[in-house]
């Protein structure tokens, strides 16, 4: 898990405001930023900035120009809302297969060509991506394009509360110069100058069930792109616990869901539930424990947000409930937690 992304990312959604003639500075003050990531030459560049200062730009840029697509390919010719629309759609889908099936309909459906979703699956791989991408003149593999698609990797991860293992990842485009980076975000072997833009993951991750409901979905939401960057990646970790932990979901203001609308929605009984998760080195009360200290972080990491506002978020109706709560997952008071990532953010690390 990283909480660190490429300033570069950023750029891309810096220059839609601009080239709309918008001034962009007040975004940049908003997010913690006190650089210009369009200006790498300047003596206060920083290479990387955070997860939380990354989704604060992003969530400031769809609200001014009302457009939800997580800055992938072809993000400037998607109507108002349009991603979010596809996430309710898609939601309520059996498992993962129906849900990128549902997706790349209702992209087909609305879009040309150059923003659609195209998928196909054989007995041995889904592939899921983009069928054509117009790079305008830009032979290399640019980074917004990477960026595009382990966004949709990590989003079909999420939708199923578990990471999902890459077996290979192409690009129309020419081999980039900084390969290490590219190989690093997918874990896989990368093909270039290919006919198209895909993900190639096993077929049996599309009978996986999809793990969330609109209630988690408005959630994801509200702090995209967030959850995505900072989730577990490691196909390798423990798949039952992630599972149930992405349904505790982060939004404590109405409770949490009981073990048992859990183990049920799992298809398992909640003694084998328990059982599984004691094999995992875990119990419900641990990683619901662990799902309010994230929530919390992240809460803590919006300014807007006062610290006796985040402890009803994550469900405290007395504020120093929540403060030796959080001092025994942290080890830190709310306030020093959050004095301490605005020094981070500030450093740059």
């Amino acid at each position: 898990m990283s909480d660190r992304v490429p300033t570069q990312f950023v750029t891309t959604l810096l220059r839609m405001v601009g080239d709309r003639g918008y001034d962009f500075s007040g975004i940049l003050s908003d997010a913690g930023l006190d650089f210009n990531p369009l200006q790498p030459q300047e003596s206060g560049y920083r290479a990387e900035i955070s997860a939380m200062q990354y989704s604060r730009v992003y969530q400031h840029v769809l609200h001014l120009l009302q457009d939800e697509t997580f800055g992938v390919t072809g993000s400037e010719l998607v109507a108002p809302g349009a991603f979010r629309m596809m996430c309710y759609c898609i939601i309520s889908c059996d498992n993962l297969g129906q849900a990128i099936g549902r997706a790349s309909e209702f992209y087909r459906t609305f879009f040309d060509e150059r923003s659609q979703l195209f998928a196909n699956f054989s007995e041995q791989y889904a592939r899921v991506g983009y069928r054509t991408i117009d790079r305008g003149g830009q032979p290399q593999v640019a980074a917004a394009d990477a960026y595009g698609l382990s966004m949709w990797h990590r989003f079909f991860g999420w939708l199923c509360g578990r990471p999902i293992e890459l077996k290979r990842v192409d690009f129309s485009g020419a081999e980039p110069q900084r390969l290490e980076k590219y190989e690093k975000l997918f874990g896989c072997p990368l093909y270039f100058n290919q006919a198209n833009d895909l993900l190639y993951f096993d077929s049996a991750c599309l009978a996986w069930p999809v793990v969330h409901t609109e209630h988690s979905l408005r959630e994801f939401l509200r702090t995209a792109p967030y959850q995505l960057l900072i989730m577990e990646n490691d196909p390798n970790g423990n798949n039952l616990s992630a599972q149930v932990k992405a349904m505790i979901g982060h939004d404590f203001s109405e409770g949490f869901p009981s073990f048992d609308t859990i183990s049920s929605a799992l298809n398992m009984s909640a003694p084998t539930l328990r059982r599984r998760l004691k094999r995992e080195g875990t119990t419900f009360q641990q990683l619901k424990d662990d799902a309010r200290c994230e929530a919390a972080k992240l809460c803590l990491d919006r300014p807007e947000l006062s610290i006796n506002e985040v402890a009803l978020q994550m469900g405290f109706t007395d504020p120093s409930a929540f403060h030796r709560s959080f001092k025994k997952w942290t080890a830190q008071t709310p306030g020093q937690f959050r004095a301490s990532r605005r020094r981070n953010d500030n450093r740059g690390g």
